[in-house]
């Protein structure tokens, strides 16, 4: 049986790659002074302008267990096996709406495959599993091979990045209030990145330029142990300059250029404009 890959919108990944690749994606949103967005990376100039001018913290909703209810029996009425890749269900509860949804289906259908599998991340990190499981799918591979190329890939994946900011963390209750004081004082930016599905310090260091020569050295470590670059994207949250500046340094590394992608609302209000970072794969396990 063919195979459709569904994710969510905290994927990040370009539209156009989705369409060629046919990934279905369910849309998260977030509300900020009572405007919702869609968690459109490629539309969310209106977003941060106004984040950035707002004291509130946004808050982000869930797709509806009926929206991945549709998008499944959508793809199921076409005669398709689904595999579900999500956001890290340690950092939303979006993987738990979609089994909700796909129980559901099941009462009905008994005999449909949704085979689920959490991403462990967000962003192109996650992006990148959500790819692998669907050039899998594009091969010609079962439901179970597909699936189980995603949780390949993310024994293979990081996302390093770092704030310009305290200040959108300590919105978020990420940090306190004192810790976050502290830290714009004394210049500490962390290095923050996902481990065991959930968001943690990599390394603190004075300044962005030190954060950013902290990430590029671990990037290119990782490419030494690890048997050599997969592929790779820099990121930005509303920092496009600062991302083409760091995607040179990074290319350097690589030896090819790294496309520069933005990240869309849902993740880029916990973390704020002008975060920077890297998501990338090497061709030997990372863990």
């Amino acid at each position: 049986m063919p195979v459709t890959v569904v994710t969510d919108s905290t994927s990040y990944i370009p539209s156009a790659l989705r369409r060629e690749l046919d990934i279905r994606v369910v849309m998260l949103t977030t509300t900020l002074d009572g405007v919702t967005y869609a968690d459109d990376p490629e539309e969310c100039d209106a977003f941060f302008a106004a984040l950035t001018a707002s004291r509130s913290f946004a808050q982000s909703s869930l797709p509806s267990v009926e929206s991945f209810r549709s998008v499944f029996e959508r793809v199921l009425d076409e005669g398709r096996d689904v595999v579900c890749v999500l956001i890290s269900r340690q950092l939303s509860g979006t993987f738990d709406a979609a089994m909700l949804a796909r129980d559901l289906v099941l009462q009905a259908r008994p005999d449909a495959v949704i085979e689920m599998v959490d991403g462990k991340s967000n962003s192109m990190e996650l992006g990148f599993a959500v790819l692998e499981a669907a050039r899998a799918a594009a091969a010609g591979a079962a439901a179970a091979e597909v699936a189980a190329a995603a949780v390949e890939m993310t024994r293979h994946s990081r996302f390093l990045f770092t704030p310009l900011t305290l200040e959108y963390l300590r919105r978020g209750g990420r940090i306190g209030g004192a810790a976050a004081l502290l830290g714009a004082l004394l210049q500490v930016r962390p290095v923050l990145t996902a481990e065991g599905g959930k968001t943690a310090i990599f390394a603190k260091v004075r300044s962005v330029r030190r954060a950013h020569d902290t990430i590029l050295h671990a990037f290119a470590s990782d490419l030494h142990v690890h048997g050599g670059l997969g592929d790779a994207v820099v990121q930005h949250i509303a920092a496009a300059d600062a991302g083409r500046r760091f995607a040179e340094r990074v290319s350097a590394i690589a030896g090819r250029a790294i496309e520069v992608l933005p990240v869309g609302p849902v993740v880029g209000t916990h973390v704020g404009p002008g975060t920077v970072g890297i998501a990338y794969h090497t061709i030997g396990r990372l863990r």
